[in-house]
């Protein structure tokens, strides 16, 4: 699912009801106007979606990379140079399902926990946009700081 942030609400819910939905939004309050909650660290914008989608299976991803990197960096498993992901979930099969889709589309992947735990992989994080291996993602992420 791929809309502004604040459009997230407009998002039909029926239709994807049981399915996995990736979240590749991210939040920018000059885009899509403050939300408190947001803006104190209370909660993340895929714990939001998360909400409004209850019957879905939501799994952050893809959100720190943009989409013409999405070919220019894919390489084969085992490449010490392979270009690694983020994923956030609160369902473990379905982060598998996103993860196989990663590394299939030429990416390693890095788990980042929960969806409380995707700010880690946000805008104003050390791993937002740069290309990093798994073990960069791994200090990114560690790194990060609300």
């Amino acid at each position: 699912m791929t809309v502004p942030f604040k459009a997230h609400d407009d998002v039909p819910v029926a239709p994807l009801a049981g399915k996995i939905v990736i979240d590749t939004n991210n939040y920018y309050p000059q885009r899509d106007g403050h939300v408190a909650d947001l803006d104190e660290g209370r909660t993340t914008s895929a714990s939001m979606l998360q909400r409004h989608l209850p019957e879905s299976r939501v799994v952050k991803a893809f959100n720190h990379i943009t989409s013409a990197h999405l070919t220019e960096h894919a390489l084969p498993a085992g490449r010490e140079d392979r270009r690694a992901l983020a994923v956030a979930g609160d369902d473990t099969e379905a982060k598998a399902t996103v993860a196989a889709l990663i590394d299939e589309l030429g990416f390693d992947v890095v788990d980042v926990g929960l969806l409380d735990d995707s700010w880690r992989i946000e805008p104003n994080t050390p791993g937002y946009g740069p290309r990093l291996d798994e073990k960069e993602m791994r200090d990114a992420l560690a790194a990060a700081r609300r």
